[in-house]
């Protein structure tokens, strides 16, 4: 890309560099320290879905900055990103956020920490598939900021049911987008490479918004509508 250096202005994530990160942040409180350790207990080998504390504070961090009072997820898991963004908002009723996922098993679990948080009060959850649940908004139900972490197939269908109802100045947020790096490997082609990769290509031409793609955890992109 023309402009671009070819030495990028980075810094390797190193332990210890992540270390000194967490150390220079927003802790999580006692709450979200027991729900990343009932993750790892209760989903095994799946608990690498949950977001990374990093993502949490800054998922906070953005609800606040731009005052949001209406917010959707798609991919709750067991709730840890639902639990930071409605951290974010104000209290019911006038902060709402619905969240879209598929277990109840999983999203069992993140009720309970809810509970504990002291957020369930501003927490809607449909257990289903979200593209219907989507779908089925009302067209006056306008969204300040959305957070997409689900299958990675689905990600521009669900990008596009949110985008019709995100007000302008509004966020969506989109976890996974680097896919441990594969995205940028040609040679990695497996369904969920192919579908990360199609929708980054199609978000940074979408002239509808302005994107930023972080290297943060496994990359996350904020989109913001114009």
């Amino acid at each position: 890309m023309p402009g671009v250096a070819d030495a990028p202005k980075t810094v390797t994530v190193t332990p210890d560099v992540h270390r000194y990160l967490l150390e220079h942040g927003t802790p999580p409180d006692r709450v979200q320290q027991g729900l990343i350790a009932d993750t790892q207990r209760i989903t095994g080998d799946h608990a690498g879905m949950q977001i990374a504390p990093e993502q949490g504070a800054l998922l906070t961090m953005l609800v606040q900055l731009i005052g949001a009072h209406r917010v959707v997820e798609v991919g709750t898991f067991t709730g840890y990103s639902a639990l930071c963004l409605a951290r974010g908002l104000p209290p019911a009723p006038d902060g709402r956020l619905s969240c879209f996922d598929i277990s109840e098993e999983w999203t069992d679990v993140a009720r309970r920490y809810w509970n504990r948080a002291g957020v369930a009060d501003r927490i809607e959850l449909t257990v289903g598939p979200a593209a219907e649940g989507l779908a089925a908004l009302p067209a006056d139900d306008i969204i300040d900021l959305a957070f997409i972490d689900a299958d990675k197939t689905g990600y521009l269908t669900y990008y596009e049911l949110l985008l019709e109802h995100v007000r302008p100045g509004g966020l969506i947020i989109v976890d996974n987008v680097l896919w441990g790096g594969d995205v940028a490997d040609e040679q990695a082609q497996d369904d969920n490479t192919v579908a990360i990769r199609a929708f980054n290509d199609f978000v940074a031409a979408d002239g509808r918004v302005d994107t930023v793609m972080l290297p943060l955890a496994d990359g996350v992109t904020l989109i913001r509508k114009h």
